[in-house]
């Protein structure tokens, strides 16, 4: 059969062979409108940060030789790759020429990325909110909630380029998983770019139920403040070029509210308020004319005419009013803060 392929964000490298995923895999390049393995010779980190930054994988773990992730088929299209590590692809990486090589494809080259090592799943979960588990021993594994804080989240959002962290729940409130249970007392100072960098007593060192699995949930990008604001309700601003941005009301309705709820794992959109009714936020506005159709996982999503383009004041600023996270007042009964669930 022919081996899992996962879709990959650039549509000249992929991460394919027995054992991928959608961030680690055998490297393979498109060129002359055919798929091509990559040799191992001078293979290494700076190679593979390159493929995982293309793909949007996050760093690279290892560079991996020997056709770790199974030998491909003709034809070899790059050999003797040199990146620097900064380059956007892996093409444009120093290199012979395509077909210039000497090898077989038992020296198919590969890599394994960080987000290749944690993901979010369980019932409710999001690309950016779920159940923590992480990939050892060629198992996927949860973790457990004793001392699990927002700097533990903060790393694992970031490990997935979800934004920033907005809670760190515990007592598996994304469903319990299945053994094993690969790390317990995690103590991260937030800096760190992948989880399994923080330190902890070491994997399946644990005395832990599956009901204390760890989640998270992370902002994605998108964020709701101003005054009256709450987790599940506020002006909507989203992260672009490094800067926070409003949205203006234009065309703005319960379909693009809906969006944000799902995105910040909040129930569903209970209403769409303009006209800033959470306080007028500050320059940049970044998204006008938004159009969801509501089933959208973020909303940058969504059509727009782009980034910046709009004819809008603060005094139009769109704002959010969700149904609530369903078991979210748990949470945030250790800040002090009660939240209602009006869904049920």
């Amino acid at each position: 059969t022919a081996p899992l392929l996962f879709e990959s964000t650039d549509d000249h490298v992929r991460l394919v062979g027995p054992g991928s995923t959608r961030c680690s895999g055998r490297v393979e390049v498109f060129h002359g409108g055919t798929w091509g393995t990559v040799c191992d010779d001078g293979w290494d980190l700076n190679d593979a940060q390159v493929v995982c930054r293309q793909l949007n994988c996050g760093m690279a773990l290892s560079a991996l030789s020997s056709a770790h992730f199974g030998p491909g088929s003709d034809p070899i299209w790059l050999d003797d790759v040199d990146c620097s590590g900064n380059e956007s692809s892996l093409t444009e990486c120093q290199h012979p020429g395509f077909g210039t090589e000497d090898c077989r494809h038992d020296e198919d080259a590969g890599v394994t990325c960080s987000d290749s090592q944690i993901k979010l799943v369980g019932p409710g979960s999001t690309r950016c909110s779920g159940r923590v588990e992480v990939f050892h021993g060629g198992t996927w594994g949860t973790v457990c909630d004793d001392g699990w804080d927002l700097n533990d989240a903060q790393v694992v959002c970031r490990q997935l380029n979800c934004g920033t962290a907005l809670s760190a729940p515990g007592s598996a409130i994304f469903g319990p998983g299945s053994d094993p249970i690969w790390l317990n007392d995690v103590a991260c100072s937030g800096n760190e770019s992948s989880l399994t960098e923080c330190q902890h007593p070491g994997f399946g060192t644990e005395d832990c139920g599956h009901h204390e699995d760890a989640g998270v949930t992370c902002s994605d990008h998108v964020r709701l403040v101003g005054p009256g604001s709450t987790r599940c309700s506020g002006r909507v601003e989203v992260f672009h070029g490094g800067t926070w941005g409003t949205v203006c009301d234009d065309g703005w309705d319960l379909n693009d509210a809906q969006v944000v709820c799902r995105q910040l794992n909040c129930g569903t959109a209970a209403s769409a308020p303009g006209s800033a009714h959470f306080g007028p936020g500050s320059d940049p506005i970044w998204l006008n004319d938004v159009a969801c159709s509501g089933s959208e996982s973020s909303l940058t999503e969504c059509q727009h005419p782009g980034f910046g383009t709009e004819d809008c004041g603060h005094d139009e600023d769109a704002g959010v009013i969700c149904s609530g996270e369903k078991s979210f007042s748990t949470v945030a009964h250790k800040v002090g803060i009660q939240y209602w669930d009006l869904s049920s």
